[in-house]
């Protein structure tokens, strides 16, 4: 409830080992060989009914789903409308416009006095994902503005966690005071918002979403079907999952590469060689600019939190222990993501750990343990299904800024401590903002 569950349970595991029982109930697993056992392709050890009491939705959706059986035939659905292939021939045109649009945006700020890019990358985000769930752009990045929906989802990603914890606080909604009732009713507030996500989808003409294409499929092959429920489901979680997950990466991304002139310097002469007309296929090209991004998804991931699972009936073994059946065992990214067994000086942001020596080496980040421990998308059948959307939009937005405000700094008010984690399922900056600027009253240590 004060945000720092993931930051605790690391401590734990630095203090007693990689296996830590947090509570009657609960194992937190830091070790490597159990984390590949836990989340195989195939895996018998099954997401805990915790999920669902996150989403609190009406039905299950693809991120709630517990039945292999059932979430199979829904993510195949889904993962035709959210594969790179797809999202390159309808959906990339929009998101290289709302990249240009946000970081013009950005430079004006910065160019007159401060430009806080954790605003603007969360504006970003949410008019990308928004476009592609709803079929329809919310606008934010011309108003500069975050709309109703936006304010309550923010307000949802702290209040869902809190409640799950404490399910009690859930009578909040029914105290009488507006400010109290958008925390605590924030679920249907986002749920009745996505009646436009199965408007755009069903209609016939004008503007669709991709769920228009996952109802042509569905209905096409008579398997997984989805009907407008599922549609309204999905469509949140797509929101949801967009939004501060790709504003928050995209915020520390600035911040990590700001506080290092010479990987700045480095990255924008890598952007400016790029076309005039470049794509993402030409983005993927670029060595640094892609080790910068998975450096980030390492360091400073978005959603480093617990992954609950369920032990098997007939119990397991796992790290040297028997771990009985019906006990959850969770994973958190946080901490393999420092493991010092797997990444030298794993503190440190260095994104040259993802590329190849000068001499031909390989790149640490290409070691067998290491391939295995990263997974800032999740893990095996359950990882993130909007991966490509989430790396396309990082990409553009790297390139464009990095070239488009070439020398920038941080601001004075930007700070080690102001950018500290808050963790609630994801972590956002303690501070909420990240501020830049041109102008040298501004900047850090002026």
């Amino acid at each position: 409830m004060t945000g720092q569950r993931s930051f605790y349970i690391h401590s734990l595991h630095e203090k007693y080992g990689p296996m830590v029982r947090i509570s009657p109930t609960e194992v937190a697993v830091a070790d490597l060989d159990a984390f590949r056992e836990i989340h195989k392709i195939g895996t018998k050890y099954l997401k805990s009914e915790w999920y669902q009491q996150l989403a609190n939705f009406p039905k299950a959706g693809i991120f709630t789903m517990i039945d292999p059986r059932e979430h199979g035939p829904r993510r195949k659905l889904l993962s035709r409308s959210f594969s790179r292939s797809y999202l390159l021939e309808h959906w990339e045109s929009t998101v290289r416009e709302k990249v240009v649009l946000c970081v013009s945006q950005i430079k004006k700020d910065a160019t007159k006095d401060v430009a806080d890019v954790y605003h603007w990358w969360m504006l970003l985000a949410s008019d990308v994902t928004a476009h592609l769930a709803f079929g329809e752009s919310f606008n934010m990045l011309q108003t500069g503005q975050a709309n109703e929906f936006i304010r309550v989802l923010k307000k949802l990603i702290m209040a869902a966690g809190i409640m799950v914890e404490a399910p009690i606080l859930r009578l909040f909604r029914f105290v009488p005071i507006p400010a109290v009732q958008e925390i605590f009713n924030c679920n249907e507030y986002i749920f009745r918002g996505a009646d436009r996500a199965v408007e755009l989808a069903r209609s016939r003409s004008g503007e669709k979403n991709v769920f228009a294409k996952v109802i042509e499929d569905s209905e096409k092959e008579g398997e997984g079907t989805i009907d407008d429920m599922d549609v309204r489901i999905e469509a949140s979680n797509v929101i949801i999952a967009g939004t501060d997950t790709t504003g928050v990466t995209m915020t520390y991304l600035t911040w990590a590469v700001l506080q290092r002139p010479g990987l700045q310097k480095a990255l924008e002469e890598e952007v400016a060689q790029l076309p005039e007309r470049f794509t993402e296929n030409d983005l993927l090209d670029l060595p640094l600019l892609n080790a910068v991004i998975e450096e980030t998804h390492r360091l400073y991931g978005a959603a480093p939190s617990s992954l609950p699972r369920i032990v098997p009936q007939g119990g397991s073994q796992l790290g040297g222990y028997y771990i009985p059946q019906g006990t959850t065992v969770s994973t958190q990214a946080y901490t393999f993501h420092r493991d010092g067994k797997i990444w030298s000086d794993p503190l440190t942001f260095n994104p040259y750990r993802w590329i190849a020596s000068k001499e031909g080496g390989p790149a640490e980040a290409n070691s067998p343990d290491a391939k295995l421990a990263f997974h800032p998308f999740g893990v095996g059948a359950r990882s993130c299904v909007g991966i490509h959307l989430a790396r396309m939009e990082l990409r553009y937005a790297t390139a464009f800024f990095f070239r488009e405000c070439k020398g920038i700094k941080l601001g004075a008010r930007t700070t080690p401590e102001t950018m500290e984690f808050e963790n609630f399922f994801l972590v956002t900056p303690k501070s909420h903002r990240c501020e830049i600027t041109y102008r040298k009253d501004q900047m850090l240590g002026q």
